[in-house]
């Protein structure tokens, strides 16, 4: 009975699975410079308005009885063991089957899926698509010049991927070292990405627009055994230094033996003792790698987000668990087909490129683009010529970017033809009404379903988004709504209480486990016990306040705890205090986040000097240097505000929500500041702020 239902399941959820045969071998014409571009035809598709969008595809689930997604849903939070089993024993290719589909105790965080199982992430989104489509695209590589994306097939990725496999092996990286990954956007960095995965390495990619100390930050505490980056990087028609910042960085990363270095220009940078020309060694190396049997819960990588302290956490995500969740996403929320073109403009260097540029893609045999670009290089007409060109049908992008096109005007859209999209994803934050208006009936017509998704670094994959549902469900504007496959939802409020019914607001946290979820922070469980399970005790608690509608809906209304999102990029608001405390003039500082037009969310700083003489102008300019080379340019604050002192409690704690609201001028509404320990710094404050406006913005 237990078989026939696991398999009755499976035909509702995916296509056909593929058998995997052995013997694939790839070869390779390249890595950043092919002589001849790669060619590929292009797919054409039915007209949207005529297509039903169903992700639960119509013609499956009639072969076992037509289940609803709400049915399909309620199993998979009801029984799933039952669910989660017949998708991962079909979905992926094991090299020894799961015992057990899970054992989690939330309370202690401890989260394991598909015990006992063997499986090689790389094998599961290379070698079968190469073995029955060896000629499937599956990059485009959409590069910073406009005009000359690449493509890659699955048979030659497959050669890139084992060549770079066997280049890392000769220079002794093994089964459970950490590589790190400071790389633009391209095949040759979802191929390094793919390498470490192969040979059972974990890979720690970092955004290449952290700074040289972000970055070292990040290897030291991951204690990477090798570094993989280029020359230099593009992007926006700009030259990224990405070799001469990892050259600073490892300085002080005494765990780093060695540094792989890619062309992506012509320049030609210095070479150390650490260096190795990467392309020139991957040359020396057969296009075949035999893949690591790596169990279920061995790590795959680490990727670091910022939390409300100051020092980043390295979130660590492991084999099946996060592959199948990432493929099974990818699939039902964007309604993915086969032949269609997924266009996810994410950098890889974030979760939304790790799950939706490359392994949820990939794993299920997709043609995927890879943006190196900007949405405004050369023109604001970027991201719509390249969807024209390319025939993309599902386009995912972040609501900043939309934000910012939307402020050009219609025609910058309308110049291009976008018939090709099916769907439209906004991913990052949550996205406001008059962009999520524009970006429907303007970028997609009216004719796309529009998915706003919920999800985190933590996450894995997309955890609340308007699809999968019922064929010809309601999609409410600026809503994630209803929550994925095997994630179960709740609000909780300030005693810790859930609330039941709706229309209601409150703590957004989830009761069990689904496979995507992390496993732990790494070298720090306690903190990741502290972080996520022990603010709501039997909850994992996401961190983001939620509203849940009166038909049932949720609806993101953002963080709740010292976490700003900036232009999509979460970054802990005491990161930035910490890199403007290192001024020597600078005792203390309070930063908080709030609204911005096109970010979202920007920092706000109040800094307080040792010496009130100085230069204002002058030291601003100095701590914005400070944030700019110790995190990143993007995490510099907007504005700054030089005060006498800041407003804390008898307990020295800084009230930081009282400096939101000064920040937003709601002085009139400041709420209980009974706690002050001198509540005549409001005022001082206040005065200085109406006096200077902004100073530094």
């Amino acid at each position: 009975m237990a078989a026939n239902k696991c398999r009755s399941l499976w035909y509702l959820l995916c296509k056909r699975g593929i058998s995997l045969k052995n013997g694939v071998t790839g070869c390779s014409r390249g890595y950043f410079a092919f002589s001849v571009p790669l060619q590929c035809s292009r797919q054409t598709h039915s007209n949207v308005s005529s297509r039903k969008i169903n992700s639960l595809k119509p013609d499956i689930s009639s072969l076992a009885g037509a289940r609803s997604y709400k049915e399909l849903y309620e199993l998979s939070v009801k029984d799933p063991e039952t669910f989660w089993r017949s998708v991962a024993k079909e979905k992926l290719h094991w090299s020894k089957p799961f015992s057990r589909v899970s054992d989690c105790d939330i309370t202690q965080g401890r989260i394991s899926w598909f015990l006992e199982g063997q499986l090689n992430v790389s094998v599961n989104c290379l070698d079968p698509h190469a073995q029955t489509s060896p000629d499937r695209v599956a990059l485009i590589w959409e590069r910073d010049e406009p005009g000359t994306e690449l493509k890659i097939t699955y048979r030659e990725l497959l050669g890139i991927t084992c060549q770079l496999a066997n280049t890392l092996k000769r220079y002794g990286v093994q089964r459970g070292d950490r590589v790190a990954i400071y790389m633009p956007v391209s095949p040759l960095a979802v191929a390094a990405m793919l390498a470490c995965a192969r040979i059972g390495a974990a890979h720690m990619v970092v955004f290449a627009g952290f700074s040289a100390e972000a970055l070292a930050g990040r290897i030291q505490d991951a204690q990477c055994k090798a570094v993989i980056t280029c020359n230099q990087g593009l992007r926006g028609g700009r030259v990224v230094e990405l070799k001469k910042t990892v050259d600073t960085a490892v300085k002080s990363c005494p765990t780093v033996r060695h540094v792989f270095v890619a062309q992506r220009t012509d320049a030609k940078v210095p070479m150390g003792n650490l260096d190795i020309p990467l392309e020139e060694e991957m040359a020396k190396e057969l296009p075949e790698c035999p893949p690591e049997a790596l169990d279920s819960e061995d790590m795959l990588f680490l990727l670091y987000t910022s939390g409300s302290t100051g020092k980043p956490k390295g979130i660590v995500h492991t084999q099946a668990g996060y592959l199948l969740y990432a493929a099974l996403t990818h699939q039902y929320v964007f309604d993915y087909q086969e032949g269609d073109i997924f266009g996810c403009v994410a950098d890889i260097g974030w979760i939304t490129g790790h799950s939706y540029v490359v392994y949820g893609p990939l794993c299920n045999g997709a043609t995927t683009v890879l943006f190196e670009s900007t949405p405004i290089y050369p023109d604001p007409g970027r991201y719509w010529e390249t969807v024209e060109r390319l025939r993309i049908n599902q386009f995912y992008g972040a609501p900043t970017a939309i934000r910012l096109l939307l402020k050009y005007g219609d025609n910058w859209v309308k110049k291009y033809d976008r018939s090709s999209l099916k769907t439209l994803g906004s991913v990052g934050e949550p996205i406001n009404h008059e962009a999520w208006e524009w970006f429907y009936n303007v970028v997609g017509d009216g004719k796309c379903p529009l998915v706003d998704t919920w999800w985190q670094t933590e996450t894995g994959g997309i955890c609340i988004a308007p699809r999968p549902a019922e064929e010809g469900a309601e999609i409410l504007p600026a809503m994630a709504m209803r929550p994925f496959f095997g994630v179960q939802p709740v609000l909780v409020d300030e005693k810790g209480q859930t609330l039941t019914g709706n229309d209601v607001s409150g703590a957004l946290c989830i009761v069990q486990p689904w496979p995507g979820l992390a496993r732990t922070i790494y070298g720090d469980h306690q903190r990741f016990v502290d972080a996520y399970f022990k603010p709501y005790p039997g909850h994992y608690f996401t961190g983001d306040g939620a509203y849940r509608s009166k038909e049932g809906y949720y609806q993101i209304t953002g963080r709740m705890d010292d976490v700003i999102n900036i232009s999509g990029h979460r970054l802990g608001t005491a990161e930035i205090e910490d890199a403007l405390d290192e001024h020597p003039e600078v005792p203390e500082t309070a930063v908080v986040g709030i609204p911005h037009d096109i970010k979202g969310e920007a920092a706000f700083a109040f800094v307080v000097l040792k010496d009130i003489s100085l230069s204002q102008a002058v030291v601003i300019e100095e701590l914005k240097a400070l944030v700019a080379s110790k995190i990143a340019k993007y995490a510099v604050p907007d504005d700054f505000l030089i005060v006498k002192r800041l407003p804390k409690t008898r307990s020295g704690k800084i009230m930081r929500r009282v400096l939101r609201k000064i920040a937003l001028r709601q002085t009139s509404d400041l709420g209980d500041v009974t706690t002050l320990d001198d509540p005549s710094v409001i005022a001082e404050i206040v005065e200085t702020l109406t006096r200077h406006k902004s100073p530094g913005s």
